[in-house]
C-alpha cells in the first residue's frame, strides 16, 4: 500500500510567518526593508513583531500544516 500523500505548505505564508517559542504565530511588519534614511524613527520603532488574532492563527495553520 503507497504511503499517504504530503500536504504542501504555502510557499508565499512560510516565508512571512513563523512561531514563537511559546506557540503563538509571528508576522513580520511592513516599511522595514528599504529607504529607511527618510523614514522617521517613530515610524521605524513601531515596526516590532506583531502576534496574529485567533481567526488569522487558523487560517495561517491551514496555510503551513508542519508550522
Amino acid at each position: 500500500m503507497p504511503p499517504m500523500p504530503k500536504q504542501k505548505s504555502h510557499s508565499g505564508a512560510k516565508k512571512r510567518v513563523r512561531r514563537t517559542g511559546s506557540g503563538k504565530v509571528a508576522v513580520k511588519r511592513n516599511s522595514k526593508n528599504h529607504l529607511l534614511q527618510q523614514k522617521s524613527s517613530r515610524q521605524k520603532n513601531l515596526n516590532r513583531t506583531l502576534l496574529t488574532a485567533k481567526g488569522d492563527t487558523k487560517k495561517i495553520t491551514a496555510l503551513l500544516p508542519y508550522l
